[in-house]
């Protein structure tokens, strides 16, 4: 087991994409045997949240919003521009997105991912198809964002342009870790 300690500081660069057309592809099918279920939060609290943002997450450094009062947190989870998806399979949590309103017709994908034991399943891209056309059916959508890291899972940025996201700038970062990383849980 690799562990990068709280307190170490890591560089990573940033990478933000757009897709400006809704895509060609239609809605996906679930793969054959599934039992999975897509549910939408409604005034989700931010317990759920976080235990979601932390199973998705933890080994990825996502750490922000632990940063955030839990009012502004809630808050901001119960606003009209937020929308929380949870993917369920087997009667648990199997991954989870979030859209956000940002104005003039843009949505950005806040939040996606799916817990460790569900990566290579066959529902991740099932769940990526399903949040961007549940974006693109939004009224009045003209731009879909979202953005990955280096520290994500190694084929984040790949999958999001295999999608249709194209990428429109980078920026680099440093931050300090404030818990454990696991490293061996991250796929190569």
């Amino acid at each position: 087991m690799t562990i990068q300690k709280a307190g170490t500081e890591l560089a990573y660069t940033i990478t933000y994409l757009e897709m400006e057309a809704c895509p060609s592809f239609d809605w996906p099918h679930l793969p054959a045997g599934s039992t999975a279920a897509l549910l939408k939060a409604e005034t989700p609290p931010v317990w759920w949240f976080l235990t979601l943002y932390d199973a998705v997450g933890k080994d990825y450094a996502w750490e922000d919003m632990h940063a955030w009062e839990v009012d502004r947190t809630a808050e901001w989870l119960q606003s009209d521009q937020m929308a929380l998806y949870t993917l369920y399979d087997h009667g648990w949590p199997q991954g989870f997105f979030m859209l956000e309103e940002q104005g003039g017709g843009v949505i950005d994908l806040a939040y996606f991912g799916m817990v460790p034991e569900a990566v290579g399943k066959g529902l991740g891209g099932w769940l990526l198809k399903t949040a961007i056309l549940t974006a693109w059916d939004r009224p009045g959508t003209k731009k879909l964002t979202v953005n990955t890291c280096t520290l994500d899972h190694p084929r984040a940025l790949a999958v999001y342009q295999k999608h249709g996201f194209t990428p429109v700038r980078r920026e680099d970062k440093t931050r300090v870790l404030t818990r454990d990383r696991d490293l061996s849980r991250i796929p190569s």
